[in-house]
């Protein structure tokens, strides 16, 4: 049975670095984004480049439902999927009370509920398989309160520490876990005042590079640079 990584939001910025990494190496695929348009020249670059199968699923992982649609054709499809990569974000700056309520939903559904619950599925899958390993990516916002991106900086504490939690829980099972917590990334979509100093941001390859090496290390934190 062939083996997969996983990589939710794939389709630009860091996700499809850290697709481009893994592919590199020989990984076969499965990319995981909202939209098909951005995925699917994805999925058929990098298997030209690197001669891996690379599947993908345009799924927004904001709406339970479509996760809990997407969670089913993954074990129906009994791919062994050994490494996940959950990337998928979302960004809030501004003013708390300035923001509207259903962004700020829809950065708890994906930033949490959908990475935990990712966590839940696959690792339970792993667990059954004998092993696997999962790479949560944080932010360096995890270890501050972050005024102007509170809701932001709190999800990134959450996976922080629900990462270090689960990396002990699951010892035993030969599931590694590991959380990314790097700086500013450069972005074309990406703008954050007083962040954005040009050469203190890292590209999404450069910190894609590392990450992968940390990896390799089982690095329980990885902060690049």
């Amino acid at each position: 049975m062939s083996r997969y990584a996983m990589i939710t939001g794939a389709s630009s910025g860091l996700g499809l670095a850290l697709a481009e990494a893994l592919a590199r190496r020989g990984r076969n695929l499965i990319l995981v984004a909202r939209q098909r348009d951005l995925l699917e020249p994805v999925a058929i670059e990098l298997t030209q480049r690197f001669g891996v199968e690379v599947l993908f699923r345009a799924c927004d992982l904001g709406e339970p439902l479509r996760l809990s649609g997407f969670l089913l054709e993954l074990e129906e499809g009994e791919r062994q999927i050994d490494l996940l990569v959950n990337c998928a974000g979302i960004r809030s700056y501004g003013h708390f009370l300035a923001q509207e309520w259903g962004d700020e939903q829809d950065l708890i559904e994906v930033n949490i509920l959908a990475l935990t619950r990712l966590c839940h599925a696959l690792g339970n899958a792993m667990a059954v398989q004998g092993g696997g390993q999962i790479l949560n990516v944080a932010s360096l916002a995890a270890f501050a309160p972050g005024p102007w991106m509170s809701s932001y900086a709190a999800s990134k504490a959450y996976v922080l520490h629900f990462s270090e939690g689960l990396r002990e829980e699951l010892k035993q099972t030969g599931i590694k876990v590991s959380v990314l917590c790097p700086g500013p990334v450069r972005s074309a979509n990406r703008r954050i005042p007083r962040l954005d100093k040009g050469n203190r941001c890292l590209s999404p390859e450069e910190v894609a590079l590392y990450t992968v090496r940390a990896l390799d290390r089982n690095k329980a934190i990885i902060i690049p640079g």
